[in-house]
């Protein structure tokens, strides 16, 4: 969230920042229960200043009697301060972050194209998209996965499930050598840690899965318990960031995806993830996003994937993000108006400044003993949806084989599904 008294100091700066962010979040009213809120609070401190002067001695028949009424009044703010702070911070959490002022302003389809890496090779016969291809092998199968759970949940076989475990692997392999410390997370995590990383766990457009009466949730993304394991801490960054590579199962409605691409393995209710996530101190946030695209970059690289980068446009950020990077992959089932295919999402990288941190309250202790909000840094690594869509689709040959990518081959053992 942002600092509150940044708010009051620059109302025109943050409605701005909303409307271009496409967020609709009511500023003059937020202000307006801020007043209330701390007046409520002083009234509230001055009464208990009041009685506890006159709790001193013996209090006389009268001094009861008002010491009673004190306490009553007391009893009625702290009533109306409950209420007012819940709604206080509902609306301050709608306040979405600053955004970076090189950020394309518009929404979904105004992004900029920063990078494009080498161009897709043309096949020089018609190709297949990668849920034929997958059918056609016997690698997947979306009929029963929908018998079993619900649309858009699948059973991955055969050695679809080794090119999947192959690029955990890989990635793994990539990121602990560049110091990234390894975790598994819980597939699960606490509503108030959901809503401190900036996702809603409840309402009509929610991504995430809620544990029927429990204060659980299926998560998302790793960058979920990623976010919450240094909650209420102060770390020692005196060393440098603290940088993890997290892997999880990650669980999504799409709800609001209607009308967006869904095919295949595009759009599923459930995969597994191989999610970054960095604390580090202010200064260093915008040198470690960089940091963070690079990982991805050569991860892409590595597998020999064509892909381009682009600046993700303010409204398409979401909450949390100050800016975003995506790397989308060439994908064939992009494909339109006679071309052989186009770019889709594969990965993001987000600097969250420290909008994630003040809501999970996460300090660094500074050199001269004092303490500030982290800065908070996430990343895709590898994703068992998307990226296997992309090498299917990519390597696919003519007889209707696929090709694994030489990096891979020697975690998967065999050179072609």
């Amino acid at each position: 969230m942002l600092d509150i008294k940044f708010i009051r100091d620059n109302k025109d700066l943050v409605k701005a920042n909303c409307k271009n962010r496409q967020v609709n979040a009511d500023i003059d009213l937020l202000l307006k229960l801020d007043s209330e809120r701390r007046k409520s609070i002083k009234e509230a401190d001055d009464l208990r200043a009041l009685r506890k002067s006159k709790s001193k001695g013996k209090p006389s028949e009268e001094e009861i009697a008002m010491l009673r009424k004190v306490g009553d009044n007391i009893a009625v703010l702290e009533k109306q301060m409950a209420d007012l702070e819940a709604k206080y911070h509902e609306l301050l959490f709608k306040v979405p972050n600053l955004t970076h002022p090189e950020t394309p302003v518009g929404g979904e389809g105004d992004f900029k194209v920063l990078h494009i890496s080498a161009k897709p090779k043309p096949f020089k016969f018609t190709p297949k998209d990668h849920e034929e291809l997958l059918l056609n092998l016997d690698l997947i199968d979306f009929e029963r996965g929908a018998k079993v759970a619900a649309s858009k949940f699948y059973f991955s076989k055969n050695n679809l499930v080794r090119l999947n475990q192959a690029l955990l692997n890989y990635g793994i392999d990539v990121l602990t050598k560049h110091g990234y410390t390894l975790m598994e997370t819980p597939d699960v995590a606490k509503n108030e840690i959901l809503a401190g990383v900036g996702f809603n766990p409840r309402g009509e457009e929610t991504q995430i899965y809620s544990l029927e009466n429990t204060d659980l949730s299926l998560i998302g993304t790793a960058e979920i318990t990623m976010g919450g394991y240094h909650a209420q801490e102060v770390l020692d960054l005196s060393k440098g960031p603290k940088k993890y590579v997290a892997l999880s199962h990650c669980f999504r409605t799409e709800a609001g995806a209607y009308g967006k691409t869904s095919q295949g393995l595009y759009r599923v209710h459930q995969f597994t993830k191989l999610e970054m996530f960095i604390y580090c101190k202010p200064k260093d946030s915008e040198k470690i996003h960089q940091e963070l695209l690079g990982m991805e970059k050569k991860i892409m690289d590595g597998l020999k994937l064509p892909y381009r980068i682009i600046d993700v446009a303010s409204g398409d950020l979401g909450g949390p993000a100050y800016r975003k990077y995506d790397i989308e992959a060439w994908m064939v089932m992009k494909g339109k108006d006679g071309k052989q295919g186009g770019y889709g999402e594969i990965t993001s990288a987000s600097n969250c400044t420290d909008y994630q941190a003040r809501r999970l309250n996460i300090k660094y202790r500074k050199e001269d003993g004092g303490a500030d909000f982290v800065h908070t840094l996430n990343g895709t690594a590898i994703v068992t949806s998307r990226f296997p869509l992309a090498i299917v689709e990519n390597f696919q040959q003519k007889d209707g084989g696929i090709l694994v990518p030489k990096v891979l081959q020697k975690y998967t053992g065999f050179k072609k599904l």
